[in-house]
């Protein structure tokens, strides 16, 4: 029997350290844009609303796009509604932004505070489920967690020998 051994290539943990760091970065600004936003109060929701959106339909999009590589698991509808809804959150919340009556140096710290969410928010999500997708080859590869077929075939068959009366 031939074992086959795979590189498993994780990210540094200054990289990890690096991501975490840039995601908080961009909720702060974008946190605090929003905070000290001068429009008015219908404004300032909508907006904290359109960021949530767009953020969560980010990592949606980014667990979509990546499972989609892996394998053609999901329907044809599934990411129409995947992909609209991320459409739909980045286009009303810009339509939002460029609305607003509000000074054009704040929409534009609005404008890349929020693109720099989205950024940095597909970046997490890649690292993440590269992680995941690593800590799932590495217990594969354990040799103390996969038995061999016929050790595995030996604990079943006592078990339903064992069940028999």
């Amino acid at each position: 029997m031939e074992s086959t051994i795979r590189i498993i290539q994780r990210d540094t943990g200054a990289w990890r350290m690096q991501v975490w760091i840039s995601f908080g970065l961009a909720v702060l600004v974008c946190g605090t844009g929003l905070a000290w936003l001068p429009g008015g109060d219908l404004d300032r929701a909508f907006m904290v609303m359109g960021y949530f959106f767009c953020l969560s339909a980010a990592f949606v999009l980014s667990k979509y796009v990546r499972d989609k590589a892996i394998a053609h698991s999901d329907t044809p509808m599934w990411g129409m509604v995947v992909w609209g809804g991320f459409a739909l959150a980045m286009a009303l919340t810009g339509w939002g932004l460029w609305r607003m009556e509000i000074n054009p140096t704040w929409k534009a710290y609005l404008l890349v505070s929020w693109l720099y969410l989205i950024s940095s928010a597909f970046t997490l999500a890649k690292t993440l489920r590269d992680a995941y997708e690593a800590g799932r080859l590495e217990c594969a590869q354990e040799p103390a967690l996969a038995l061999p077929a016929s050790e595995t075939a030996a604990p079943n068959a006592a078990t339903h020998a064992s069940t028999r009366h």
